[in-house]
């Protein structure tokens, strides 16, 4: 099934519109205005970093209403150290190098469930040089767990905790291009 025809999918100038991805991402994640404000200044960082790329998806009035933006994985960035130990205990280190990372994909609630996140993620990672796409997501199953194994993502750590974050998180890791088919999901 192809994503919502009514709202369109193409690149995005993420530091333009940060503070509108973050009201998607504080919709669908649940996020504080503080963690929002945090969030913000990472956002930023991260789009300084070569080959960080973004794309977005739109309704026709231009209302943003999804996001997803990553990079090439670098095990020197701080979300590598922190995983790096975890998927090393498991022989899954390898997973770090030369690897996409999908840094934050977030739907707003009112649109999930049309084939947007799939649409995203995907031709995010149809761009991508590398040869194989990491993430990590809350470590409980869920429809964003369910849309990442019908692309072919597959569990490489469970139970990572992230200082300051609530819940354990999974990494999981798909080799590129990204599995096609399976039903729309986020």
């Amino acid at each position: 099934m192809a994503a919502d025809p009514d709202v369109a999918t193409g690149p995005l100038d993420l530091a333009d519109r940060v503070d509108e991805a973050l009201a998607v991402q504080a919709l669908a994640f649940g996020l504080s205005e503080e963690e929002i404000d945090i969030r913000r200044y990472i956002v930023l960082r991260h789009l300084t970093n070569p080959g960080a790329r973004a794309l977005g998806a739109t309704t026709p009035d231009g209302r943003l209403v999804g996001f997803v933006y990553g990079m090439p994985n670098d095990r020197g960035h701080w979300w590598s150290t922190i995983v790096e130990p975890y998927l090393r205990a498991d022989g899954s280190d390898g997973w770090l190098d030369d690897s996409f990372v999908i840094t934050e994909l977030h739907v707003h609630p009112a649109h999930q469930g049309r084939g947007i996140g799939r649409e995203l993620i995907t031709t995010l990672t149809d761009g991508a040089a590398q040869p194989r796409s990491i993430l990590s997501a809350i470590d409980t199953e869920s429809p964003a767990r369910a849309l990442y194994r019908s692309l072919g993502y597959r569990d490489l750590a469970r139970q990572v905790l992230f200082p300051s974050a609530p819940s354990p998180y999974a990494v999981m890791g798909a080799p590129l291009p990204l599995r096609r088919g399976g039903p729309p999901g986020n």
